[in-house]
């Protein structure tokens, strides 16, 4: 797997590892916390077969990325990112972004504008804004579950990890994927630094995404499973659909968080349909 250095920390080169499969119309997908570039296996050989060149990468101390102290703020994610589009020189693209990975489509156009991107996918996503604020009562994470997450990571992040995992794959309270599955998910999750993994629920939990969603001018597809235990439809995706001006809504009946594993032949659909139109 190929890398990018996007920065240096204590004197050694902060690294991204990055795989690119594929030839013709480029698709990066962004994994979600406190997964890895390899959470899209389900999408890549899809892509790739309908001819599309899919690429994805590890986050910054996620996967094979080395696990940096710092640059786990959304700027920095956006910064990232930017980095690899622009090392790989990418125009037209579609962005999609699963869970903390939409936050992370977000802030790139917010920021960077859509001058290279033609559209966006946000799929679970944590837009517009989770944290519940007195401006934001229909948030749906408090700061009391923040504590708990980090409190929990803390005392024993391999356990949290192994519970945040079935909850992820879970609609309904009844696993939607296979054991062996999850725990090729748990596997994944295992690999993120303590660090990264540590301050995620904080920094995807509080970030304000409203005002990168106010500039999205791309066609944009809004993807969420009705059974979303960890990033509910209502008050994610449906507020989502309702912030961009170009958006076009699935919902995927009895889908959990994560639907690209969970229901990968609907969400692969809907991602064609979506790419191709």
């Amino acid at each position: 797997m190929p890398k990018i250095t996007v920065a240096s920390e204590n004197g050694s080169p902060v690294e991204l590892h990055y795989d690119v499969q594929g030839a013709g119309a480029p698709v990066v997908l962004i994994h979600g916390w406190p997964l890895s570039g390899r959470s899209w296996e389900k999408q890549v050989e899809v892509l790739v077969g309908a001819g599309y060149q899919a690429i994805t990468y590890d986050r910054r101390g996620f996967g094979a990325s080395t696990p940096a102290w710092d640059g786990h703020d959304y700027d920095t994610i956006a910064s990232d990112l930017d980095a690899l589009i622009t090392l790989l020189d990418l125009t037209e693209l579609t962005l999609v972004g699963f869970s903390a990975g939409g936050g992370a489509v977000a802030r790139y156009i917010g920021t960077y504008g859509s001058t290279r991107v033609a559209r966006a996918v946000l799929a679970s996503a944590v837009t517009p804004f989770l944290h519940v604020t007195d401006g934001n009562p229909e948030g749906g994470l408090d700061d009391g579950t923040i504590a708990h997450f980090e409190a929990g990571i803390r005392a024993d992040r391999a356990a949290f990890v192994d519970h945040f995992l079935t909850l992820l794959y879970s609609a309904g309270g009844q696993p939607s994927v296979s054991e062996p599955q999850r725990l090729h998910g748990r596997d994944l999750a295992n690999l993120a630094s303590l660090r990264a993994t540590l301050v995620g629920p904080s920094q995807f939990g509080r970030t304000d995404f409203r005002d990168d969603l106010a500039r999205f001018d791309v066609p944009t597809l809004v993807i969420h499973g009705d059974s979303d235990a960890v990033v509910p439809f209502q008050v994610s995706g449906r507020r989502s659909v309702a912030a961009i001006a170009d958006s076009r809504l699935v919902l995927i009946e009895g889908g959990p968080h994560g639907i690209n594993v969970s229901h990968a032949d609907e969400f692969n659909r809907a991602l064609l349909d979506f790419l191709a139109h």
